[in-house]
Order: C-alpha cells, then structure tokens, then sequence
C-alpha cells in the first residue's frame, strides 16, 4: 500500500514552483507554500492567483474549484514551517551548494518519515541527497514547464533511494493526473539530455551563419512539426537557464562537446539577453517578460517584393523522376498554375506517375480541398514525356530520382546540354552535396538544391540549399517560387543535413545510446519527448516510421563530414540495420508492428 499524502511542501515560489503548488492543490492536498522572504512568498501568491484566474476565464476551472484551491495553500516564510509535511519538494535555482544547503535544513526540519525531493533538471540528485542523513529518501520528481498543462514527470531514484520511496511517488503522480517515467540519476536525464544537445546545435548552427534565426526555427516547426523552434524555445526557456544545463551537462555527461554551451551563448547570458525574461535574446520581445515578437535589425524585409527582387520570370517547370517525390511535385507545381512537363524514363511509368496525381487530386476533391475545375485545370497543365529533350524550352528543372551522385551528375550533365541558358536547375536531393551535382554543369551558378518534404502536396517546408557557386539570381527566383508554391522556403547553405536532418538525426542517434545503454525503454523516452517536449512522435516512433536504414545513411552522412565523435552512429542502429529489422517497412524495428 502507497502511503497516503495529506499535507505536501513547495520550497520556492518561482513559475516552476508555483506551478507545481497548483498541481497539489488542483489535486485536494494541503500545501505549505514556502519562500525566502515576505516579497518572493507575495510574488508567488500573485504567478498562483494569475494562473488559476486564466484558468477560470478559458472556463477549465470553476471559481469554486479556484477558491477552494487557493484556501488548501499556506503560504510561509522559512524552511521551519515545513514541520508536519509528509513530502516536501524543492523548486529553486539550479545551483548545488543552494540546493544542499536547503536540503541539509529541510532534513534537520522535517519529520523523519517525510520525503525530500527537488524539482532539478539536471543537478546529481545523489549529490544533493548526501547533504541529508536520510539519502534513502530523497529522490527527483521533475515536473515540465508549465506544470499544470504538461503531463510528464520524471521520478528520478538514486543509488540508495529506497524502494518504497520510489513506489509511493509513482502512486502520487498517477494521483496527480500525470504520466512518470521512472529512471536513475544521470546528466539530463531523459528530456533534457535529448532536448538540450538538439538546442546547442541550433546554436551553433545559429552562430556559424549557416541560416537566420527565422529560417532555423522555421525548418523545425514545419520540417518535423514540433511546437516551436529551437531558438525560440531558447528565449522561452531563458539562456541563463539553458547554458546552466547544459554547462551542467558537460561536466557530468562525460564532456560530450555537443553539450558544451556554444560561445554565443555564453556572450548572450553575460551581455543579460536572456530571452523573454528580459525582452530580448535570439529575438526581441515588446516588453519584458512578453511572448510577442517585435522587429529588430536583424527581422528579414516581408512580402513579396523582397522575394522577387532580382527573381527571374518561371512559367514552365520541367520535374525529373517517377518516384513519391516527382509525382507530388508535379501536383504542386500544376495545382500553383505553372505548365509542368513530366519526364520519365519510359511510356510506362509515365502512366503509372500520370495515374498517381490524378489519384490524388481526385483525393482532393473528394475531402473538400479542391474543385473538380481546379483538378482539371491542373491536369490540363501536364505534358507526360519520356525524354529529356522536352525540357529545351523550360524554366526551371526539379530532378527528383534515385538517391545516388553518379546518377545525378549524368542527369544534370544532359541537362546542361539540352536547357536553355538561364534555366534553374535544382535537386531535390536531401543527403548529397549540390556542388558536386552542380560541377558535372557548366553553369553552377544556376544550380539550387531544393528539398521538398514528403509528402509534397501537403508539407510546407521547403530547403533552399545554396552552393558557393550559386548566384543570388538564382536563390531569389527559388525563393519566389516556393512563395508562389504556397510553400516556406528556408535557406541554407552546402551541408551535409541541411538544417532538418542536421539537426535531428543527431538527436534520435542519441536516443538510440540512451537506450543502448539501458539507462530506460523505448516507450518511456517516447513518452518523456512527447509529453515533457511536446514532440507529435517519439524519437522511436519516428525511426521506425523513417526507416532505420535511411537514419543510419543520413547519420553516416553528417559524421563523415562533421567528424563530430557524438554523431557517430550508435552501434544498435547499425546492428538492426544489419538484422534487416528496418522499422514499419519490414515489420520490425524499435518495435515489432506485426502484432499491431
């Protein structure tokens, strides 16, 4: 049996803090609200009375509800109030001699019985427990941010922590509403060990100038559908905070350079742009401690002047391939208004790719999306063609065959000799290097990586890759285009990944190590991401759904390039690969889908 909470303790007051007092409360437990001074126990008070009066105004609580919560909170100053308390849990900053000091006199204060927790996110655990003479019943319980809106807890034990403690705080979660995952006291641990490595490559990415702020937060949003960006999350999140993570991180993780906080970052924090907090950080904010972003020196100039500006003039598009791909770019393409010319390496799978957009425009129709006029009108727009010399009179060519260099480079060379000059030639290569594709040219100047997502007619993202010989002529008309494409163009530089595949394939190569190493299963850390990050899927969820062959590929891709020791590919993703358990495609992967 669970021993039964009646009378819980929140030491600091903070928005974490306040956050996880009103989860308690919400919960029927009595609360002793517990800060440093009567100012900080005042602020509390109000961040409580703010949240739970939003609450009532988007009608998720009732004003009797709220005033009930409120009366179970008894707001104190000073550790001593924590007396009759049977679990008390501390939310103050992230610093170690802070936390042992409160934990020492949290332990001289409470009841031997009592449970001592904190709230870190990335501090030992163990190190803030040996400041107590009851180790064996101290433990982690990491809320998310916002406490009351996110589902996800992570119950982090010690060496020494009883098992009993462990049992009766996962009973107190579930009472909680909330979903725990249960795990041992190691850097990060889950959440943050895979958000934060993410977060300093977005950084650096960042730094390097590969691409502007917007166009990297961007990339993530629509590339992979995540909630927000990660600079943006960085600013949400507060530098200061981050680069204590992750400085943090890097001492005890084994001095992974991916966790060693980005120079600029540290400029950051020591210049105080410490994001919404103090109204600027990667972007600037109307006011302190807003979410609305206002334009700065560095916004990019809007509308669709500043896109067409030295943009050459496309009527006829030319797409290369018979594959998914082609044929969803053909339908976008077509659907935009352009003239489309279809080539294909023969009658019959031009009437295979012929057949697929007619399937799916009439799909279009069927939901609502698209008039049967406007299908037609698309269709009417199609010539289907089997050689290459019908792209004499194009604008722009979009190659979307195999995967492979050699193929590209003699397709491009027989493009260089058929198109006509002042053509856009563009790959829609997500691996490749375009320069190496756009030197089997004469004419470098006008080739463009274009990487579409699959599927195209329904993803919104676009990856503008410029080489060093790509000339702004040539960048501005593929910006127009992906405008008029109804599409986000981002643009970025020649290298391995891109923006999307750079930075996430690094992120699920080290889930793939957090489960190698047995540190937790492949359904908690999906859990821990999706709940405790807001991701749509798990890190193994994705895997098998992208296919862990083309993971590895991609993962190979980026360490060969990067030679970065932390993107090796983790050695069970070689060895399933080598299995043949692919993912979703053959079955089994991560997991066995062939009993779902």
């Amino acid at each position: 049996m669970a021993r039964e909470f009646t009378r819980v303790g929140v030491v600091g007051l903070g928005t974490m803090g306040a956050g996880i007092v009103e989860v308690f409360a919400r919960n029927g437990l009595d609360v002793t609200a517990v800060e440093i001074s009567e100012a900080a126990v005042e602020r509390g008070r109000v961040t409580l009375t703010g949240s739970t009066d939003r609450a009532v105004a988007k009608g998720k609580l009732a004003e009797a509800d709220r005033d009930a919560l409120l009366a179970r909170v008894d707001f104190r100053v000073g550790l001593d109030a924590l007396h009759d308390v049977d679990l008390v849990i501390e939310a103050v900053p992230e610093h170690l001699d802070l936390k042992q000091r409160i934990f020492a006199e949290m332990d001289r204060v409470c009841k031997p019985e009592a449970i001592l927790a904190t709230n870190t996110s990335s501090l030992s655990v163990t190190e803030i427990s040996v400041a107590t003479t009851r180790p064996n019943q101290v433990i982690g319980i990491h809320f998310f941010n916002p406490a009351p809106v996110m589902k996800l807890v992570e119950v982090v034990r010690t060496v020494v922590t009883s098992a009993d403690v462990v049992a009766d705080v996962e009973a107190l979660c579930e009472r909680l509403g909330k979903v725990d995952v249960t795990i041992s006291d190691r850097a990060g641990f889950i959440a943050n060990a895979l958000l934060f490595g993410y977060l300093n490559h977005a950084v650096g990415m960042f730094e390097a100038r590969y691409a502007t702020r917007e166009d990297i937060d961007a990339a993530m949003k629509l590339g992979c559908g995540l909630p927000m960006g990660p600079l943006a999350l960085m600013d949400l999140i507060g530098l200061d905070t981050a680069y204590e993570i992750l400085d943090t991180m890097y001492r005890r993780g084994g001095r992974d350079r991916r966790h060693a906080p980005a120079p600029l970052l540290k400029q950051m924090v020591t210049a105080g742009l410490l994001g919404r907090k103090s109204g600027r950080g990667f972007y600037t904010y109307e006011r302190p401690g807003s979410p609305k972003v206002v334009p700065d020196e560095y916004t990019p100039p809007a509308g669709d002047a500043a896109l067409a500006d030295g943009a050459r003039g496309i009527a006829k598009v030319g797409v290369v391939g018979s594959g998914t791909m082609a044929t969803g770019i053909i339908e976008v393409f077509a659907k935009a208004g352009y003239e489309v010319i279809s080539v294909t390496r023969g009658a019959e799978k031009s009437a295979k790719v012929c057949e697929a957009v007619k399937t799916s425009l009439n799909k279009g129709v069927v939901r609502g999306k698209l008039s049967e006029t406007d299908r037609d009108a698309a269709l009417g727009r199609i010539t289907w063609s089997a050689t290459l010399d019908h792209l004499a009179d194009v604008d722009l060519v979009v190659e979307a065959v195999i995967e492979e260099l050699s193929v590209k480079k003699a397709l491009f060379a027989s493009l260089d000799e058929i198109c006509k000059p002042g053509v856009v030639l563009a790959t829609t290569t997500s691996s490749l290097p375009v320069i190496d594709v756009a030197m089997a040219t004469q004419r470098p100047a006008d080739v463009i990586g274009l990487h579409f997502f699959n599927p195209a007619p329904i993803m919104p993202l676009v990856e503008i890759v410029q080489t060093i010989r790509t000339s702004a002529e040539t960048s501005a008309t593929a910006r127009a285009v992906c405008a008029k494409l109804g599409k986000t163009g981002v643009v970025c530089g020649d290298r391995s990944g891109f923006i999307v595949n750079a930075l996430l394939f690094p992120y699920l190569n080290d889930a793939v190590k957090m489960l190698e190493a047995s540190y937790s299963t492949a359904d908690d850390i999906d859990y821990a991401m999706k709940l405790g990050c807001g991701y749509p899927m798990g890190p193994f969820e994705l895997l098998d759904v992208v296919g862990l062959d083309v993971s590895l590929a991609i993962q190979r891709e980026l360490y060969l390039e990067l030679r970065e020791p932390g993107f090796a590919p983790a050695p069970l993703l070689e060895h399933l690969v080598t299995a043949g358990y692919l993912g979703r495609k053959t079955g089994r992967g991560f997991r066995d889908h062939t009993r779902r």
